[in-house]
């Protein structure tokens, strides 16, 4: 393993855990059995890099190596052991996600411009690897996705691919100033988000515009 693969190995395994945590949390908060709060951690985890692997038509992460299933597992006795701390209140599930949600779009950026194609395609690929496992998690639990709320989710990950564009087209660029200023960008705008309340506008329809269905 050459010394990138190496660095994108570890930001993905971090970033598994995070997720993992956040997923089992939820998992935890809705009384799920420990099989089924693994189940909900590694849905979580591996959902956006399984979307972003089949798209891109490489190997599918997750298959390659043992280490995510158990990570996740390792994720899972850490929420049962630490249980009081990780489960109460909703600020450790925003830690998590936010810490899950910023590695993962590193991830899926890195990836999707080692394949060949180009930035635009990165960004969306790197969208898709941070939102669709929390996507898939909230169907699971029976939440609203938290994808598709006004709250500024999916467009911190848009505004951390652009970070990552805008610095690796600097020339001579050290290859971890994109990453980290990415990671940076996507955590700081869910906390200066949810600090500050910030959210996108909602469609909204007046009922009276709607056709009668009777």
């Amino acid at each position: 393993m050459t010394g990138d693969n190496l660095v994108l190995f570890i930001i993905e395994v971090l970033g598994t855990i995070a997720f993992a945590i956040s997923g089992i949390r939820l998992a935890a908060a809705k009384s799920f059995d420990w099989f089924g709060a693994y189940v909900i951690g590694l849905v979580t985890a591996i959902g956006g890099g399984t979307l972003r692997d089949v798209l891109l038509d490489i190997p599918v992460f997750w298959m390659q190596t043992w280490m995510y299933l158990a990570v996740t597992g390792l994720s899972l006795l850490t929420v049962i052991v630490f249980r009081k701390a990780l489960v109460k209140g909703m600020r450790t599930l925003f830690i998590f996600d936010a810490i899950g949600l910023a590695l993962f779009v590193v991830v899926g950026i890195e990836k999707t411009l080692a394949t060949g194609y180009p930035m635009w395609v990165a960004i969306v690929m790197g969208i898709t690897t941070g939102s669709f496992g929390g996507v898939i998690r909230d169907i699971l639990i029976n939440e609203e996705p938290l994808f598709f709320r006004k709250d500024i989710y999916a467009t911190a990950c848009l505004a951390g691919g652009v970070v990552y564009w805008i610095f690796n087209s600097i020339p001579g660029m050290a290859a971890w100033i994109p990453q980290v200023s990415c990671a940076v960008s996507v955590i700081g705008l869910r906390i200066l988000a949810v600090h500050y309340n910030w959210s996108l506008p909602i469609l909204r329809v007046d009922p009276k515009d709607l056709p009668d269905h009777d």
